[in-house]
């Protein structure tokens, strides 16, 4: 293994390899801050520039923009609560709050060091445990992903910050809207009232919707609503020393991030939902969540970041994508003529620890620039808000027209931003209906599956090993904020 990195080393500190790192660093900060791009359509849209370029090069710009635009989707989360990257709507549950209070400096900072501190604890596992882990992962059948989704949408009573009622109402209006569109085992049209809704309402537009657009009419409502000033932003080695506080959160964070990215389909959404349940159930200033606890961007970020690196480990093992822009990333590397799996790292071993060089030289770079661009990113906040609600808005439509080239992707946002905006007005977080359209079809789509594997028998699906841990994880889950106000009482 050694004799391999040494190798790898030497491929990636060249000229041509370290430009086309910087690069994609570069482009991941433009495609994740923006809403409505992923990371898996900045991949897609950069992979032609790379059919001139050697496989080293051509791979590891990839693979950068890839980790960039996990982190760089939490800037417009932070500063106008406008996701940039499906994942970063958790980001923005107490991002934008510190944002309000004059903290965005503050929790800009705290953001990019734990996205670093995940991304070089995942980086780390993915060395060591990279064919361990993906091969466990193989053992995820239709009712391992079913108990993974029912522990997810347990978060509910933890995500609710002020009544359960409402919270409930939320995951159930996302759990509907998750329903229109094609059976997922029959193929059958369900509430499909026009043609255009046969795939479904899409995810992205409706979390622009639900996040940004409905934040412009908030800006809108409180137009002369004064400003408030800018708190000092802390230096590099001031919000490492800030950070050293939650390394707790930041181990166990970035542990979750890289196993839930391990499991095929899973995705950093799933990873930050979970750590930032857990974060605020251990947490002794829980009810703090949701109006600016740092932990909460900690445990996000962390999180989020990790997945990338948990995703990577079944690609470069098994030849599995562990998410959408891992599928992308095959796709480079086919056209490079090279065949991901266990012969990846028998006959090309250069490609694989590429990337793990890659991703350790990418990674102080993408932090240097997220710590230089937190200084100017923060002048945002000094913009008088209706113009910032314009901007935003334009924004908004913008990336829900790139997500699918399409007006009814902009239709989608605007109908979701009103939704989003009455529900706010009747008190009900957007966080619950985010977990139900995450979680909502492979919730159905497992169950089912499972349920026909095992001849209808519920107690066939739940006795088996995984299945029984983790819906016991997600029934501990539920009952622990309960318990939490008894103990209180």
């Amino acid at each position: 293994m050694i004799e391999h990195f040494i190798h790898a080393a030497g491929l990636v500190f060249t000229f041509k390899v370290l430009i086309a790192l910087i690069c994609g660093i570069l482009v991941g900060y433009f495609v994740g801050a923006m809403p409505g791009l992923t990371s898996s359509i900045g991949m897609a849209l950069l992979i032609p520039f790379t059919f001139g370029l050697d496989a080293i090069p051509a791979i590891v710009m990839l693979v950068s923009i890839y980790m960039a635009s996990d982190y760089a989707g939490g800037i417009p989360a932070i500063l106008v609560n406008a996701p940039g990257q499906p994942a970063s709507a958790v980001t923005a549950f107490d991002g934008f709050p510190m944002s309000q209070r004059g903290e965005s400096g503050r929790a800009l900072n705290l953001s990019i060091m734990a996205s670093g501190a995940g991304a070089l604890i995942s980086g780390l596992l993915l060395v060591i445990s990279a064919q361990l882990m993906a091969s466990a992962a193989l053992a995820f059948g239709p009712a391992e992903y079913f108990a993974l989704a029912v522990l997810g949408l347990s978060l509910i009573g933890v995500l609710s910050a002020g009544s359960t009622l409402k919270a409930v109402i939320g995951l159930m209006f996302g759990l509907t809207v998750v329903t229109i569109g094609i059976d997922p085992i029959r193929g059958s049209e369900r509430f499909v009232v026009h043609y255009l809704l046969i795939d479904g309402l899409p995810f992205l537009p409706a979390l622009i919707g639900l996040f940004a657009l409905s934040e412009v009419f908030v800006m809108l409502e409180t137009a002369n609503q004064k400003i408030m000033p800018i708190k000092h932003t802390p230096s590099a080695s001031a919000s490492l020393r800030a950070l050293l506080p939650y390394r707790t959160t930041v181990l166990r964070s970035s542990l979750i991030g890289y196993f839930v990215g391990v499991i095929p389909g899973a995705g950093a959404s799933i990873a930050s939902l979970i750590s930032y349940g857990v974060a605020k159930n251990l947490s002794p200033t829980r009810d703090s969540f949701g109006k600016g606890n740092p932990e909460g961007i900690v445990a996000s970020e962390a999180a989020n970041n990790a997945s990338v690196s948990g995703a990577l480990a079944p690609l470069l093992s098994l030849g599995i994508p562990g998410s959408a822009s891992a599928a992308v990333l095959i796709g480079g590397l086919t056209i490079q003529g090279l065949q991901p799996g266990p012969l990846l790292f028998t006959n090309n071993p250069e490609i694989p620890y590429s990337i793990f060089v890659g991703l350790f030289v990418g990674l102080p770079i993408m932090v240097a620039v997220g710590l230089f661009g937190a200084r100017l990113w923060v002048q945002i906040t000094r913009i008088p808000r209706p113009v910032t609600a314009t901007v935003v808005a334009s924004i908004c439509m913008l990336g829900a027209y790139a997500a699918a080239n399409d007006t009814f992707e902009m239709m989608v946002t605007a109908g979701f931003g009103v939704i989003g905006y009455l529900l706010r007005r009747c008190d009900i977080h957007p966080a619950p209906i985010v977990l139900a359209l995450v979680l909502g079809d492979m919730l159905e789509a497992s169950l089912r599956r499972a349920m026909i594997t095992a001849n209808d028998s519920v107690l066939s699906v739940l006795s088996q090993p995984i299945t029984a841990v983790l819906v016991g994880l997600a029934v501990l889950v539920l009952i622990s904020p309960m318990l939490g106000r008894r103990r209180a009482v």
